[in-house]
């Protein structure tokens, strides 16, 4: 599998390459196929789990597949009252702020991801045997800010009032949303995914200072936990190139780079010890064919830079998902310029 061989520093039979969000609006067969689906119905249900995470794969060729999912599931599977509203993302009944709030929120069970686990299993049999099946789990900071704030956010500023100012209630908050995350991770690597990605979507929003005293201690007990059933692990958010020296320190095997430093910056900024996964920005999409086949040779020239001085492998990818009205045409596209570069 090419994706494993560039996470583990071997030679990829060719440049990897897959795109956060591949599995969704910017298919006309998603939007078919979702049309009469709420999403979370769709992420509870095996089968189509297993046919919207095929479909980037059928028309784009890329080199992984990553679970049809969303964040929050672990949290909808384990008991939390939450819903993903159309337009606005996942919304919560009654946002966490007490220590009771705490007390009181629900483990997950392997048995209530079930359906996504036997979605993996249709996916092996189905999936090229070149082709990397990923699963993901949101981290405990971005899980905390939907459960704090209630639904998404832009200033947080629930989040980092209880972070700072009720330090113990906040660790309480993240040991909890740790355990979560490592369960739901266990119940896919189980399954058979081959790598795993942990999404800190917004961990970009934190300080240095802030990240390594509040954030770092859980998300590393989370890839330390999993680290053991020796898959790749892949680690990503937005807006956090102060921060990747900080995310590839909590322990990881790939680091992400969203579209706002260098590739091969950021291999410098977290040594040579990870690869490195990204970072063409998803606009560049929307820009004509010209554009993105400039972009993605400037990309692969800095991935290979990187890779000239030690880095261990590049794995194509956008710094962000793939935006919902991106023409399909040109996903494939830029999957064909990666590979024939």
């Amino acid at each position: 599998m090419p994706l494993i061989a560039a996470a583990t520093g071997q030679t990829p039979s060719r440049r990897p390459v897959w795109f956060m969000r591949q599995a969704g609006r910017s298919l006309p067969e998603y939007r078919a196929i979702r049309a009469d689906r709420g999403m979370l119905e769709s992420c509870f249900d095996a089968e189509l789990v297993c046919e919207i995470t095929m479909q980037p794969v059928r028309r784009h060729d890329t080199d992984a597949a990553i679970l049809f999912s969303d964040i929050v599931v672990p949290l909808k599977a384990a008991g939390v009252d939450l819903d993903i509203v159309p337009g606005t993302g996942p919304v919560i009944a009654s946002p966490i702020r007490t220590a009771s709030d705490v007390a009181a929120l629900p483990r997950l069970e392997p048995e209530a991801v079930g359906a996504v686990t036997a979605a993996i299993g249709r996916l092996l049999d189905e999936l090229p045997p070149t082709v990397a099946l990923i699963g993901f789990a949101g981290a405990p900071f971005t899980l905390a800010s939907y459960l704090i704030e209630g639904g998404p956010t832009r200033t947080y500023e629930n989040t980092k009032r209880i972070m700072l100012g009720d330090p113990d209630l906040w660790h309480a908050l993240m040991g909890r949303l740790a355990d979560l995350t490592i369960a739901f991770l266990r119940a896919q690597i189980d399954a058979g995914v081959d790598a795993v990605q942990l999404f800190d979507s917004w961990a970009g929003t934190l300080s240095e200072a802030a990240y390594e005293a509040f954030v770092a201690p859980h998300s590393a007990r989370v890839m330390a936990e999993i680290e053991k059933y020796e898959v790749p692990r892949i680690h990503f958010g937005v807006g956090t190139g102060e921060l990747l020296d900080s995310m590839t320190r909590v322990g990881t095997d790939v680091i992400g780079v969203d579209w706002r430093i260098p590739l091969d910056v950021a291999a410098q900024r977290v040594g040579r010890g990870v690869a490195i996964q990204g970072n063409l920005d998803p606009t560049a999409l929307l820009a004509g064919r010209n554009v993105v086949e400039t972009e993605l040779a400037r990309i692969i020239a800095e991935g290979d830079r990187a890779v000239a001085a030690g880095t261990p492998g590049h794995i194509v990818n956008l710094g962000h998902g793939v935006l919902p009205n991106t023409d399909a045409d040109a996903v494939t596209h830029a999957v064909e310029t990666v590979h024939s570069l």
